[in-house]
């Protein structure tokens, strides 16, 4: 509930962002108003207020999609979020010796925002702020774990599914049955499906504002199921605690 006009103002231009996040990134006055319930002179004001400031930008379509200034944002977002998580990934890495990630949904992708390398001098090292396909990663399907079944449908629509590896997951069907698995378990594998000789198991990171998931991987030799079994109970600790961290600052 807002306490004042300003306040007001201050959500329902908020809302406009997420609104035209959950469409793609872009909606035309009308999508606005249809899913906002505002009339088109207050949401006209607004938008108007976010082209100004670079929050937003209208095409020559005259639909507006996000604008540049949020990627400054979204990158100083996720540099703090990697900072706060980044003593439970080194605890993870002490205890299991081998690399742990941090990543969350950004749009149709899963982003790194923190990792934490293992000492060996085999290892996997996956670079902060890079960007990855959900159906064939560890955090990407414990990410999309986390979506309605319509949202997975629509994700994989824009950006296809197409295989890193020939373990690869390629048909949507086949992806659903995997969200439906790793749901019931509790954690996603990625089985040399984005890197031959690679292993990786995650888990989602519970009530995140963003669906966020926690990782460990390595080599396959070393990075066995048994591996996985023994690491479960800790990598499920570890989302926990992150979850705390940013449900409490939220």
């Amino acid at each position: 509930m807002s306490n004042g006009p300003g306040v007001q103002s201050v959500d329902r231009a908020i809302d406009l962002l997420e609104i035209m996040t959950d469409l793609g990134g872009d909606a035309a006055l009308s999508e606005l108003a249809s899913s906002s319930g505002l009339p088109l002179p207050t949401i006209h004001r607004l938008m108007r207020t976010l082209v100004l400031r670079g929050y937003a930008r209208q095409l020559p379509s005259r639909r507006y999609t996000l604008g540049p200034r949020l990627i400054r944002l979204g990158e100083s977002a996720g540099r703090q979020l990697g900072a706060g998580a980044r003593p439970h990934l080194e605890r993870l890495v002490r205890e299991l010796g081998e690399s742990a990630n941090l990543a969350m949904i950004d749009r149709d992708m899963a982003v790194y925002v923190a990792q934490a390398s293992s000492n060996h001098s085999m290892r996997t090292f996956t670079e902060v702020g890079r960007r990855v396909y959900c159906h064939c990663t560890g955090v990407g399907k414990a990410v999309l774990a986390q979506l309605p079944e319509v949202t997975v449908r629509e994700i994989v629509a824009r950006v296809g599914m197409p295989p890193a590896t020939d373990r690869s997951i390629t048909g949507v069907e086949a992806l659903l049955a995997e969200m439906d698995k790793v749901r019931s378990q509790g954690y996603a594998v990625d089985d040399g499906e984005q890197e031959i000789g690679v292993r990786c198991f995650a888990v989602p990171v519970p009530h995140a504002p963003t669906p966020s998931a926690l990782s460990v991987s390595g080599p396959s030799a070393r990075v066995s199921f048994e591996f996985g079994e023994a690491a479960l109970p800790l990598l499920h600790e570890m989302a926990g605690r992150i979850s705390t961290e940013l449900i409490t600052a939220r």
